[in-house]
């Protein structure tokens, strides 16, 4: 799963959180976690700052790429939701338990939330989301 870099993305920030990193691009962020990291309501907020450093007044998307095993505390899903300008968010992995824990993710989460085997089928995915949220915007 390696993240692809075209000519229309350029990484705008990147950071090195105690967990992994976060790449952030102009309208979607990609998070990478290490191995055996635990994702808690704490650190979360710390994605979540980013967000709003990035993506304040306009929409964005998530792209979790989860090539390490790490945990993910689900209540964390409930403050995410909170997150109005947040439109679509992905989870990319190709292991069999990070489809079944995202069955379990997304019943928490409740909004627009896929699982992708492919980076560059999440990446289509939140793209065609934004977009749509633009247009409906416009009209």
């Amino acid at each position: 799963m390696n993240i692809g870099f075209n000519k229309k993305t350029t990484v705008v920030k990147e950071y090195q959180l105690d967990i992994g990193s976060v790449l952030v691009y102009d309208d979607y962020m990609v998070s990478t976690f290490d191995e055996g990291a635990t994702v808690t309501l704490e650190r979360a907020y710390q994605v979540i700052g980013i967000s709003e450093i990035h993506f304040r007044n306009k929409p964005f998307a998530y792209i979790s790429m989860r090539k390490n095993s790490y945990a993910v505390d689900p209540v964390i899903y409930t403050y995410i939701r909170g997150l109005r300008n947040l439109k679509a968010f992905a989870i990319v992995s190709k292991k069999e338990i990070d489809m079944h824990n995202f069955k379990i993710e997304k019943l928490f989460y409740k909004k627009n939330m896929e699982f992708f085997i492919e980076y560059e089928n999440a990446l289509a995915w939140i793209r065609k989301k934004l977009d749509s949220k633009k247009k409906k915007k416009k009209k």
